[in-house]
């Protein structure tokens, strides 16, 4: 058995900056099949770096406080306080903050406590392509993104 209190486990943002406030539940107590991550979102903060999709996870959402905006291929989707949405893999979304009040709120994730890298996609404007297309995405070893187009193989740097 393991017990945390949310506040005791350490806050580690995304890399691009697009939250203040993540605590990574699932690896604070051990977790190894399932995913679990606090987030307190500002105004205009994010839950990810974008529209994105897990092709080897489900992700679930419940927010606990405010109201979440997430961004789906069906269109906006509004998620109040107590209300748990669903992405099965595969469902590209982008959940986020639009409102002027804090939302607090869990992602869960399962298979895996983890991300595998080579699963993830990104809907993203290449350059080369001159269009909307999936992105693979890696981490550098300086703890940066790097989205590689599917298109035509162009790779760039997310700063």
């Amino acid at each position: 058995m393991e017990k945390v209190t949310i506040d005791d486990v350490d806050v580690e943002p995304n890399p691009m900056g697009v939250h203040s406030v993540r605590r990574p539940v699932s690896q604070a107590l051990g977790m190894t099949d399932f995913a679990m991550n606090y987030f307190e979102l500002e105004p205009g903060e994010s839950f990810s770096g974008g529209f994105h999709t897990h092709h080897d996870q489900e992700e679930v959402f419940y927010v606990q406080e405010g109201v979440a905006t997430f961004d789906t291929e069906a269109g906006e989707v509004t998620v109040e306080a107590d209300d748990v949405i669903r992405f099965a893999p595969g469902e590209f979304q982008q959940g986020y903050n639009d409102s002027n009040e804090r939302v607090v709120g869990f992602a869960f994730g399962a298979p895996g406590a983890k991300h595998d890298w080579d699963e993830i996609e990104s809907l993203v404007y290449c350059r080369n392509c001159e269009a909307e297309v999936g992105h693979g995405l890696s981490l550098t070893d300086e703890g940066a993104f790097r989205l590689t187009c599917g298109g035509c193989d162009n790779s760039f740097v997310l700063d």
